[in-house]
């Protein structure tokens, strides 16, 4: 069984009662989820042949209507979301500095409906000394400038050009493991490139990009509109898009296309949702 099908039937789990009321926020906390297996896909730091660290302090931030709906089970759906962090993390294998943490904040630039996802590593006392350390260990934030929210993790040493022959893990990856950067052409580490999709920023650190409903999707889209693997980014110079044999196909710049070239600012149409592309040199 999947990580995110665990994770829905653990919430099923707990809606009864008042609790339910969560569940009436525009916020789904399985979007969220989805966007916390994707933070650590993102923002994935590859250590050593044996070792990928991600992110493993996170903060939801959420409109004032959601927030004012979720918060007061934050307890319960913050152990919730950690836990699918950790079981995400295991079937990826990847690890963490740290104890995984999940906290909700109020953003008011923020409609109902809209979320951001920040993450930073937070390392432990003693996996500052090269262990793994215990959930009950206090964590240490990083030093300024360091390990922040979308920063990498503090320590970390530098990332080799291209892994060691012979990468893989031992006894090889499993069926569903996705490396954190996919084979082809690394993209130009001089310019930066991110999508937004109704004021979530996804960033794009990996030479493709698959968008689609599915969960196994790189974004996930919630949109009956959108296929389950609906279209796919491929960085270069220039970036493209590439219909992925969608139902409904994809709209660039007003346009039906089935594959089309992207600039800063274009707008893509898949379903119902628009998203769009952005790049910064730097």
């Amino acid at each position: 069984m999947g990580v995110m099908k665990r994770f829905e039937q653990r919430l099923e789990g707990l809606v009864n009662g008042t609790f339910a009321k969560v569940f009436k926020s525009e916020v789904q906390p399985v979007e969220i989820a989805g966007a916390l297996q994707r933070e650590c896909d993102n923002n994935a730091s590859i250590w050593n042949r044996e070792r990928t660290v991600v992110p493993n302090d996170f903060i939801v931030e959420l409109s004032t209507p959601d927030y004012e709906r979720l918060s007061p089970y934050s307890g319960q759906l913050g152990d919730e979301l950690s836990g699918l962090v950790r079981d995400y993390a295991k079937q990826q294998r990847y690890t963490f500095m740290g104890p995984i943490k999940v906290h909700l904040e109020k953003a008011d630039d923020l409609d109902t409906g809209l979320y951001r996802v920040r993450s930073r590593t937070l390392a432990s006392s003693s996996s500052q000394q090269g262990q793994q350390g215990p959930a009950s260990q206090p964590n240490r934030p990083a030093p300024q400038g360091q390990g922040g929210y979308g920063y990498p993790p503090a320590s970390a040493p530098p990332m080799p050009a291209a892994p060691p022959p012979g990468a893989g893990r031992s006894g090889g990856p499993s069926s569903d493991w996705r490396p954190p950067t996919a084979s082809g052409p690394a993209p130009d580490a001089r310019v930066r490139r991110w999508i937004e999709i109704n004021g979530t920023r996804h960033q794009i650190s990996r030479p493709t990009l698959v968008m689609g409903r599915s969960t196994d999707a790189d974004v996930r889209i919630d949109d009956p509109g959108v296929s389950r693997r609906h279209c796919e980014i491929r960085t270069g110079t220039p970036s493209t898009i590439q219909d992925l044999g969608s139902t409904n196909g994809i709209v660039v710049d007003g346009q039906h296309t089935t594959r089309a070239t992207l600039r800063d600012g274009s707008r893509i149409v898949v379903g119902s949702t628009t998203i769009v592309y952005r790049q910064a040199e730097g």
